[in-house]
């Protein structure tokens, strides 16, 4: 975004609250803007404190299976598909243990810790590009399988319908996996359909 687009969208923002507090003020209905601006607060801070809680156990049990080389023995299993699906990557390059790294924490739904390893994992795979402008097929790959996601447990939207009192806040774990299974696959064919015709 650029400073013009911000100034809109805050010209935009500005302009629905002092509408709404208008509106309001000749309808009678200030007092329920009130309660409902105060409980909106509220009820942000409440969420901002139960990810807060969320984020910091998830990223806890992800340094502590690092540490105890978990991530490295699942990133051992993973070397088979990623060769599969990284073949210009070299056999024990750095790039593929940020890649595993940064899948395993989409698939637990950890968007958060899946960041700084797919930033790594951009870098990596950066220093084996000899078009420094042009983004290689692995490049690609990674970033239609980082953004598509297969998702094991969505445990932001779990946190999430926790907060507001769902009766089954897991109940999204199934349609999360298959929805994402099915766009992480569609990804994958549409790459490798495309690094065909560029190669053909």
């Amino acid at each position: 975004m650029n400073v013009t687009e911000v100034a809109m969208i805050n010209y935009l923002w500005s302009g629905m609250i002092l509408a709404s507090i208008v509106i309001a003020a000749f309808t009678g209905k200030m007092q329920e803007v009130t309660a409902a601006a105060i409980g909106s607060a509220k009820d942000a801070v409440m969420l901002c404190v139960t990810m807060l809680g969320v984020i910091s156990m998830w990223t806890g049990l992800m340094k502590v299976a690092e540490k105890a080389g978990v991530i490295g023995s699942v990133a051992s299993w993973m070397q088979r598909p990623l060769r599969f699906l990284f073949p210009d990557v070299p056999r024990g390059h750095i790039a593929l243990c940020h890649i595993s790294t940064n899948f395993i924490a989409n698939m637990l739904g950890l968007g958060w810790a899946a960041t700084p390893a797919g930033l790594k994992a951009m870098e990596s795979l950066q220093s084996l590009n000899k078009k420094s402008d042009t983004a290689t097929n692995a490049m690609r790959m990674f970033m239609v399988i980082n953004m598509s996601s297969i998702q094991l447990v969505s445990m932001n939207i779990i946190a999430f319908r926790m907060q507001y009192n769902s009766a089954n806040p897991s109940e999204v774990i199934g349609p999360g996996l298959l929805a994402t299974f099915i766009s992480t696959a569609v990804g994958i064919a549409f790459c490798l359909i495309c690094k065909r015709r560029d190669s053909g």
